[in-house]
């Protein structure tokens, strides 16, 4: 039985035949069968563009595009330095959309990113090498960019923890190596301004920046059914509220820290004058878009991180508590709890039956687990060092509110990790599941645990430690959610989170799209000397461009019916030049004799 077969191979191959049975009801098609036949490939073709829009920022680099353009930010953190390599087509030439900025990848489509240890600041008293140590990072990325790009790629060397806490200078003398001698070496488009130590407040909005990049937050196109939020321009009283898309707040713990930052989208009141100029700190107004004058792209972001309130050193404090406190009280009472393994002390804070030691040998404490979550949240709420000042978080330090009826918030880190490596419940974050799972787990016998443990039930990268001090994370990220940040209990638009769209993104990508924020003039200039409105050819995309997407798909509608009626006509062509007895198969769908067609 013969058959015919079509395939193509762009934008993803796909294939599909016809039998002689099938063949003859399509040389004679009704209407119903047209639209039919339509139907299918129009949802043929939808889904592999789809398909190519979700791959296209995860394929290899093209680093033949003369068109790409290329930039460098050195992450300079406590423990190590890391380079990212970022790359972005030429500005579209519309003034309301940002760059279109990606890391770059290599042709394995792995990123490229290079990290060395230790941090910077290891060489505080030799700051001379300082420009030897960054010079495998800049050399890594040199071999992956064109060499005719470097003198247009811009080079961040921005700092972070390891050299904040470094007098000023230390510090200086470190910078002025750098912006001495990277200058010597590489041809990259740097500058003294180009390397600094950067703020906790700037790291924070940089992050805050480059997750709502990613979750497409600052493209003001917005369909219907999407959250929209009514702003009020940071500077600009007389001008309307401008309504867009709502952008999302970030929740961060670390093993030291915790962090906040999310859009503080109408104009804030404060209860004093000293509130006031506290807020001026943690409060960033700055302009994403090219133009100055224009509104569209000026956020208002409140950002606060929180030394000592990290899941691992909330537990030292607490640790350092317990030690403190039950000396005292065995000197006033003559008592000798939690000196042997025989006496321990109740720890309400680790699993059921679980026995640990803490503090120094001179001191040491023996605890044993009473899996107590909710005696757990009691005892850590005084570590949140909460004041009775209206609009305020942990610590006393201020904070706007926040508008739980409208707003979404993601928590990465110690936030994901409580809730999915022993619990499996990240993602959708609902306040009473997840007390009831952290409950059942503290309450499970550490023999229990240890067994499930051993037949890997949870997380492949859960270890022991966090077996242990599960019990503990888990209250203590309870409580700094609804009693630190006063999130209410029935909140529902927190997500846990590890990716966004299945990518890591760093402070990084947030700093570059700031610090290029004014390149797109240049594009735009050019494209207004042009004098052409062909602002999508440079930077086309299948998913945003409908115009184009919708011109294909009656192009494809086009060619399809023009296909069917060269069809018809090679029929009857053949109709007229066969005899009666040699036609029957076209009516019944039988087996055909020979019939020659040109496909």
């Amino acid at each position: 039985m013969g058959r015919i077969s079509f395939s193509c191979l762009f934008p993803a191959s796909w294939h599909f035949s016809l039998s002689s049975q099938v063949l003859p009801r399509l040389l004679v098609p009704s209407l119903r069968q047209l639209l039919f036949i339509a139907l299918q490939l129009f949802l043929l073709c939808y889904t592999q563009v789809m398909h190519l829009a979700r791959v296209t920022d995860v394929d290899a680099t093209d680093t033949s595009n003369p068109n790409l353009n290329y930039g460098l930010v050195v992450d300079c953190g406590s423990s190590g330095s890391r380079v990212f390599v970022y790359c972005w087509p030429q500005h579209n030439g519309n003034p309301h959309e940002l760059l279109d900025i990606q890391q770059m990848r290599d042709q394995h489509r792995k990123p490229v990113v290079m990290k060395i240890k230790p941090g910077i600041s290891e060489l505080a008293k030799t700051p001379e090498k300082a420009s030897d140590y960054i010079y495998p990072l800049l050399s890594f990325a040199a071999q992956h960019i064109p060499k005719n790009k470097h003198q247009e790629t811009p080079l961040y060397i921005l700092c972070t923890a390891g050299m904040r806490i470094l007098p000023e200078s230390q510090q200086e003398a470190l910078l002025e190596d750098l912006r001495t001698d990277i200058p010597v070496h590489f041809n990259f488009l740097f500058s003294d301004s180009h390397v600094e130590v950067i703020s906790g407040k700037q790291e924070g909005v940089y992050a805050w920046i480059g997750i709502n990049f990613v979750l497409g937050r600052f493209n003001h196109v917005h369909n219907d059914g999407e959250a929209v939020v009514e702003v009020h321009v940071p500077g600009n009283d007389q001008q309307e509220a401008l309504v867009r898309k709502r952008t999302a707040g970030v929740l961060d713990m670390g093993g030291v820290s915790t962090q906040i930052a999310y859009e503080v989208p109408k104009t804030v009141s404060f209860a004093s004058p000293q509130q006031e100029e506290v807020a001026k700190n943690l409060l960033a107004e700055f302009n994403l878009g090219c133009d100055a004058h224009r509104t569209e792209h000026v956020y208002r972001v409140y950002v606060s991180t929180f030394l000592g309130f990290g899941g691992n050193a909330a537990r030292q404090r607490y640790e350092e508590s317990l030690i403190k406190n039950t000396a005292a009280r065995n000197r006033l009472l003559d008592q000798h709890t939690g000196e042997t393994a025989e006496s321990p002390l109740l720890d309400p804070c680790l699993p059921a039956d679980l026995q640990d030691e803490i503090g120094p040998s001179a001191q040491k404490l023996y605890l044993r687990g009473t899996g107590d979550f909710d005696q757990c949240r009691q005892i850590l709420q005084p570590f949140l060092n909460r004041t009775n000042e209206t609009q305020t978080s942990l610590s006393g330090i201020y904070q706007p509110a926040i508008d739980y009826s409208n707003s979404q918030f993601y928590g990465f880190s110690e936030f994901y990790y409580c809730t999915e490596d022993v619990l499996r419940m990240g993602g959708d974050y609902n306040a009473s599941k997840y007390a009831r799972a952290a409950k059942s787990y503290c309450s499970t016998q550490w023999k229990t645990l240890r067994e499930r443990f051993d037949s890997g039930l949870y997380a492949s990268h859960a270890d022991l430690h966090r077996l242990k001090y599960q019990c503990f994370k888990s209250a203590w990220m309870y409580e700094v959610l609804h009693s630190g940040f006063s999130f209410p209990a029935n909140y529902k638009n927190l997500k846990t989170a590890l990716l966004v769209y299945d990518k890591e993104v760093q402070w990084t990508l947030g700093a570059i799209l700031y610090r290029t924020r004014f390149l797109p003039l240049r594009d735009i200039q050019q494209e207004s000397l042009k004098g052409a409105h062909s602002h999508w050819r440079h930077s086309f995309s299948f998913v945003n461009n409908h115009y184009l997407f919708l011109a294909c798909f009656f192009i494809v509608l086009l060619s399809i019916m023009l296909y069917l009626l060269r069809l018809r006509r090679i029929h009857r062509r053949a109709a007229q030049h066969c005899t009666p007895s040699s036609v029957p198969w076209l009516e019944e769908g039988l087996g055909s004799p020979a019939l020659p067609i040109n496909l």
